[in-house]
């Protein structure tokens, strides 16, 4: 049985949760505008006395002798701060909201499009946060807290099934264990591509020497390239898993191992983008640049299995509730 009261409490969390997100992905915003217009600043004045001290020993026939420029205090972090500490509030709320779920129907909400997507955001949302604690990531809030509301809106717009009770073939340990990893590697790549995503666009600034101030208050672009290469080598042994555990679980539901599924196929196929990621990166004979768009396209690759293969494929994993 369903207990519609708890169902109904699951969903007004996760509604909070995107309430408290819009919010945190404000301050933000704000935390990179003041961080960036900064940082321009302190840039733009380095160069002008630099242009300066060089001119007048020009003209003077001396030897220019640079100063370092006035240590100005650093930009406050207040807006940072309080999209972090909003962004906790709005973990904690889907937190609540999956385990009401769960609870409304007395199983583990990984049961169809809707549950998946709010455990992948909640996942995204508890490691970024917990991320942020350990070192300073205010300036990747704001590409975290977006793309985990606009997935949390696609959830409730598009993919809302009602609470309800398990299909037979689902009802199995290997739900949680294959599903909450899938999940959790999930969020790593969300967060990955973020980063990748940053990293092209700093990394093509740089080389025009034209930095917007959004950009300019992030960290280099070999900075953000390193920090992409190691999310995604946590991300994809929890790919890999995933793959196999899956593969144990359809032999014991179906009693084979590979059956080239359409949601089998894909998710060999997000593991070859992401294997060809790390091959690439790791060969001196690519540029980082190059090799970051495989983990873009990986990231793509993810997009179209969740949302086209569920929805318009039909197979032995068409469990969508839509």
């Amino acid at each position: 049985m369903t207990n519609q009261t708890l169902a109904q409490a699951s969903d007004i969390a996760v509604w909070a949760s995107m309430v408290l997100l819009t919010v945190a992905m404000l301050a933000f915003a704000g935390h990179l505008a003041v961080t960036g217009t900064r940082a321009r600043s302190r840039s733009t004045d380095a160069q002008a006395t630099a242009d300066s001290a060089v001119g007048s020993a020009e003209q003077s026939g001396s030897v220019a002798v640079l100063t370092p420029p006035e240590v100005e205090p650093a930009p406050s972090r207040r807006w940072g701060v309080i999209g972090l500490q909003v962004t906790w509030l709005a973990t904690f709320a889907l937190i609540a909201g999956i385990a009401l779920r769960g609870l409304s129907v007395s199983r583990a909400p990984l049961g169809n499009m809707y549950e998946f997507a709010v455990a992948a955001a909640m996942f995204t949302l508890v490691v970024y946060s917990a991320w942020a604690l350990r070192k300073d990531r205010l300036w990747l809030g704001l590409f975290v807290t977006l793309p985990v509301l606009l997935i949390l809106g696609a959830a409730k717009l598009s993919w809302y099934t009602e609470a309800s009770q398990l299909m037979p073939s689902l009802n199995s340990i290997w739900l949680v264990i294959h599903v909450s990893v899938a999940t959790l590697s999930v969020a790593l790549c969300v967060i990955g591509c973020a980063l990748a995503l940053l990293y092209l666009a700093k990394d093509r600034a740089e080389h025009k020497g034209e930095v917007p101030g959004w950009l300019a208050a992030l960290p280099s672009s070999p900075s953000l390239e390193r920090i992409t290469y190691g999310i995604h080598i946590v991300a994809f042994p929890l790919w890999t898993f995933t793959l196999i555990a899956g593969a144990i679980w359809a032999e014991q539901a179906w009693g084979r191992y590979w059956g080239w599924d359409p949601k089998e196929v894909w998710t060999f196929v997000i593991w070859v983008v992401y294997a060809a990621y790390l091959h690439a990166r790791a060969t001196s004979g690519w540029h980082p640049r190059k090799a970051t768009w495989l983990a873009v396209a990986g990231a793509g690759c993810i997009l179209i299995n969740y949302t086209i293969v569920n929805t318009f494929f039909v197979g032995w994993h068409s469990y969508s509730g839509i």
